[in-house]
């Protein structure tokens, strides 16, 4: 009986020696892989290894000396609230990057390892140590790091900075995993790429969010009134990692104690549903061949709101750029970047004391600019515009169609704008100026944009979410769109003498709102003409344009 006891404790330790050296093995192997990576990102391109190193360098010199900056806020008054507040915007933006760059690292899909023999506790160990590697979480270490060392004082600030910060990352890491493995499948298909081109809209809503709060807090006092909010934060995982450096080095053990205890619960749990998310996604089939074996669905005769559209060539043309501006990556990307900051700009401004009626131009304007390059976007596929193309009226058409396309979101944008802008200036008899003037500069644009497509088209690239001109062809998309934009200022310059003239002359601002009907007539005006200028060019130029949008 001893004997066999024996063997048997003595085979369950070999197995558990030989599943922990698995995982240890398994760790490594990731963390390797990872490295490997980054080494062979590097290979084959000397232009690619210099953009990866100058970026490397101003990565660190960047986060040295925002350590010192940071670790400057010793002793002051309000360093508290600053890092705990920083580390909640650093842990936000940990949880948002992998939505809006899925393809910045190849490890966030773990999908690619459902194939091999892997259990999801040691891989999330191993996935977890491969994410420490790299320059964003050097990054973040530095961050935490400034941020401890602003608020520690003592021998207990001390002993709480050094378990703080790394605690700190480990959480932001943990973060970003956990949200990549739950969005796995957004992020790989065709919403996630196009979530990715939505990204540089964020960043411009951000930043305007940014200069519109710090205004704000300048004025009213400055930090001491975060002094609420950073209450609330400190107690919201993973920055009690900070808060509890500076409960520890106040005196507040019991309160340091139960942040330290609340970090360490948040942290678990966000392992365990990273853990959970990887089972699922491990044993769950793929959407996209579940839907390959189900009918597909009939769809004839239910146009929906397409038969609203005109018959013919119009309504076609019509729908089909509707549907590259609902469908296309890059040209609902360039779209609802133009509606979100041409409303931005005048709502942003009225808010901040600064406004006035007339900034609803610079929504009519971005708008505007989407009239440019209007055959860049079919790309090679331009040939079967050009086929049904037999004379100069058909060129007309087509332009005609494309142009009454952008007008049914842009006519209606710019009198929405207008009015908000209006509101919150509380300058409603401006309005009727505003909006005249705001559609004969788009009229002017969608002018200005049918002869830069004929005269200036260039391709725009199907690959890479921030290449939007074809390697050669930058020079001549800035011409057409620089020159477009002046041009257009020259066009509408009557309606802006007119409306200027009216403003500012002794006994003539009751009759402000004649701009509105001016401005409506002169608009189409332009747009009429353009159009018919830009006609005989498509038709005559029709092989020029196929080869010039067509080198993406």
């Amino acid at each position: 009986m001893s004997a066999s006891s024996s063997a048997s404790t003595a085979s369950t330790a070999a197995v558990s020696s030989a599943a922990a050296a698995s995982e240890v093995s398994l760790t490594s192997l990731f963390v390797r892989l990872k490295l490997s990576l980054m080494r062979n990102g590097l290979k084959g391109s000397s232009k690619r290894k210099a953009v990866w190193i100058t970026s490397l360098v101003i990565s660190l010199v960047f986060s040295v000396f925002v350590t010192l900056g940071l670790a400057m806020l010793h002793g002051h008054l309000h360093a508290g609230t600053v890092v705990v507040l920083l580390a909640a915007i650093l842990a936000l933006g940990w949880t948002v990057m992998p939505l809006f760059f899925p393809t910045g690292d190849e490890t966030l899909d773990p999908s690619r390892l459902v194939m091999l023999p892997l259990r999801p506790r040691p891989l999330v160990r191993a996935l977890l140590a491969s994410s420490l590697v790299g320059t964003g979480p050097l990054f973040t270490l530095c961050i935490a790091v400034g941020s401890v060392a602003a608020v520690a004082h003592g021998a207990a600030g001390i002993a709480a900075a050094v378990v703080g910060a790394p605690l700190l990352l480990l959480g932001c890491v943990a973060l970003a995993r956990a949200v990549a493995t739950a969005n796995v499948r957004l992020l790989t298909s065709r919403k996630g790429r196009d979530l990715a081109l939505l990204s540089g809209l964020l960043i411009a809503i951000g930043a305007q969010v940014v200069n519109f709060a710090s205004q704000r807090l300048f004025e009213q006092g400055g930090l001491a009134t975060l002094e609420p909010v950073e209450a609330v934060v400190r107690w919201l995982p993973p920055a009690t990692a900070v808060g509890m450096v500076d409960s520890a080095s106040e005196g507040a053990y019991g309160t340091a104690a139960a942040q330290l205890a609340l970090t360490l619960a948040a942290l678990a749990a966000l392992l365990w549903f990273w853990e959970r998310s990887l089972t699922s996604l491990m044993v769950t089939p793929d959407g996209s061949t579940l839907a390959a074996s189900t009918p597909e669905k009939d769809r004839s005769g239910s146009r929906g709101v397409w038969s609203l559209l005109p018959s013919g060539r119009t309504g076609a043309v019509m729908q089909r750029t509707l549907r590259y501006i609902a469908r296309d990556p890059k040209t609902k990307s360039a779209w609802v970047s133009a509606l979100a900051v041409g409303l931005i700009v005048p709502v942003f401004n009225a808010l901040q004391g600064t406004g006035s009626v007339y900034l609803a131009c610079f929504g009519s304007g971005m708008l505007g600019v989407q009239m440019y390059n209007q055959f860049g976007q079919d790309t090679s596929a331009f040939w079967m515009v050009a086929q049904t193309l037999s004379s100069p009226r058909d060129a007309y058409g087509e332009l005609r169609a494309r142009a009454a396309a952008l007008g049914l979101v842009t006519v209606p944008y710019t009198v929405l704008v207008t009015a908000v802008t209006a509101a919150l200036v509380g300058n409603w008899a401006t309005f009727p100026a505003a909006l005249g003037l705001a559609l004969a500069l788009l009229g002017s644009m969608l002018c200005t944009g049918a002869l830069a497509s004929a005269h200036f088209p260039y391709s725009i690239p199907s690959e890479g979410a921030f290449k939007n001109v074809a390697p050669g062809q930058g020079g001549l998309a800035w011409l057409g769109i620089i020159g477009g934009m002046l041009s257009s200022a020259v066009i509408c310059s009557p309606v802006i003498a007119l409306t200027v003239f009216l403003s500012v002359a002794d006994g003539f601002g009751h009759l402000t709102w004649l701009v509105l009907p001016v401005g409506i007539a002169w608009g189409a005006l332009a747009t009429w003409s353009g159009l018919r200028l830009a006609a005989p060019a498509v038709f005559r130029k029709l092989p020029e344009i196929l080869t010039a949008v067509s080198k993406g």
